[in-house]
């Protein structure tokens, strides 16, 4: 059984939320594999600021986490962190992802292609908002 590892950051600025449309077509949150010797905190940074251009801080305790088998023989663990932006301009990795931006929790909750990716959007929007007023 092979076992991975991914990490990323849901990031909001201004009460909008980061996504990035994947070349593959679906619609998520910044994130990707865990490299040797890296911490979750430290990945999730780096593959946030790869694929979008975009710094953040993490700004909670909580993060998410959603197992699943994504091919026979195969299990992965995707951990999300919550976060806020703290620099940087958009710009996609055009070689893993064709579209990046903010938007509006209800642009956002339409947009995103997977359920478990709706339910961690407005939990972490809850923490958000408590943690920034």
């Amino acid at each position: 059984m092979v076992k991975e590892k991914s990490c990323g950051i849901i990031v909001f600025d201004n009460d909008k939320v980061l996504l990035i449309k994947h070349n593959g077509g679906h619609t998520s949150f910044p994130k990707g594999h865990v490299e040797p010797g890296e911490t979750y905190e430290e990945t999730a940074f780096r593959e946030t600021k790869e694929e979008t251009g975009i710094e953040a801080k993490i700004i909670s305790e909580k993060f998410f986490v959603n197992t699943y088998a994504p091919k026979e023989n195969h299990m992965k663990d995707v951990l999300l962190f919550v976060g806020v932006r703290k620099g940087g301009e958009l710009k996609p990795q055009l070689e893993e992802v064709s579209v990046c931006g903010f938007y509006s929790i209800e642009e956002a909750n339409k947009k995103l292609t997977f359920d478990i990716d709706k339910e961690y959007l407005i939990q972490a929007y809850d923490i958000y908002k408590k943690i920034s007023g």
